[in-house]
């Protein structure tokens, strides 16, 4: 299937589709003509790609960890024995940036708090 077949059926924009090819995440076969021709496994690999992608891990970490991972009842499933080790390090990471963002919040309620104490916030809307 052609590129926009492609987009079509996995709702990911051409563009989009040229970035993981980029990324080494796609590998669609070229032809003479230059034209991409991609094969219908790709379909379910977008998904894959675009699973991972929402669960915070970047396009290098993808490109390790897709080999290592098989659909299973609409879930992915690790494959090989260092995954799961890694994918507990990305959860770590991600888990250290939410406290870092739950911090800052509350340090911006305590300054927020602080003026609004003062008077400073003169009906402007507050969160």
């Amino acid at each position: 299937m052609r590129i926009g077949e492609l987009s079509g059926r996995t709702g990911v924009s051409q563009r989009l589709l040229r970035y993981y090819e980029e990324q080494g995440l796609l590998r669609p076969v070229r032809l003479a003509s230059g034209y991409r021709e991609y094969r219908e496994d790709d379909v379910r690999l977008v998904g894959r790609i675009r699973c991972l992608l929402a669960a915070g891990l970047n396009t290098t970490t993808i490109g390790t960890l897709l080999p290592c991972l098989r659909d299973e009842d609409e879930r992915l499933v690790p494959t090989c024995p260092d995954t799961l080790a890694e994918l507990r390090r990305e959860r770590d990471r991600i888990s250290d940036a939410i406290d870092g963002l739950e911090q800052s919040r509350s340090m911006l309620d305590t300054v927020i708090g602080a003026g609004t104490a003062a008077g400073v916030f003169h009906g402007s809307a507050e969160g």
